[in-house]
């Protein structure tokens, strides 16, 4: 008589080795699929997040990041990677250009918008540019583009001085100025 003998790889055993290894696989798919799931509920976290968050209204207080510049790009004021400002949207907290300009943003937006003279710091206003008495002065010497101080707290610019007269011009340094800003909505606080 022939002996029988079993093999390792009898076809149950075999049958058996398979059923194991798909249930590897099934669990390792699994676990894939539950890591894409989670990750795709994520992302719309995020993008839908963003993309619903509300848009600033007037009388809303804001934290900004800006930069302002002349319009051949020179930079003359910029807060990035310093303390934000904080002002209320179409308040007469800064000028209007600017506090109007986040109205409709949503955090995290950043916008560049063109700010005119009638927007910013006005016309240059012709009555705000005075002859001073050298006398009024005291004994200090004054001298052209000097920054002076009135007895009343208003500063302005030394535009020429003579021996007898200082003309002192008290418009806003920007005034007159078409300004670039860039403005990053950084928070809006309820």
């Amino acid at each position: 008589m022939a002996e029988t003998h079993t093999d390792a790889k009898s076809p149950e055993k075999a049958k058996a080795a398979g059923n194991s290894r798909n249930a590897r696989m099934n669990y390792y798919y699994a676990i894939i699929g539950v890591v894409v799931v989670v990750m795709v509920v994520v992302a719309a976290y995020f993008v839908l997040g963003v993309s619903n968050a509300q848009a600033v209204a007037s009388g809303e207080n804001v934290s900004v990041f800006y930069s302002g510049s002349f319009t051949n790009g020179t930079v003359f004021s910029q807060n990035f990677n310093s303390t934000p400002l904080n002002f209320t949207a179409g308040s007469s907290q800064v000028i209007p250009g600017f506090s109007n300009a986040v109205i409709g943003m949503k955090v995290g937006q950043t916008k560049t918008v063109t700010v005119p003279p009638s927007e910013g710091y006005g016309e240059v206003n012709a009555s705000h540019i005075i002859d001073v008495p050298i006398t009024e002065f005291g004994n200090k010497t004054v001298t052209a583009n000097e920054v002076v101080t009135s007895s009343s707290g208003l500063q302005g610019i030394v535009e020429s001085v003579n021996s007898t007269t200082a003309v002192v011009n008290f418009n806003s340094p920007l005034a007159g100025k078409t300004l670039i800003f860039k403005i990053k909505l950084l928070a809006v606080h309820k």
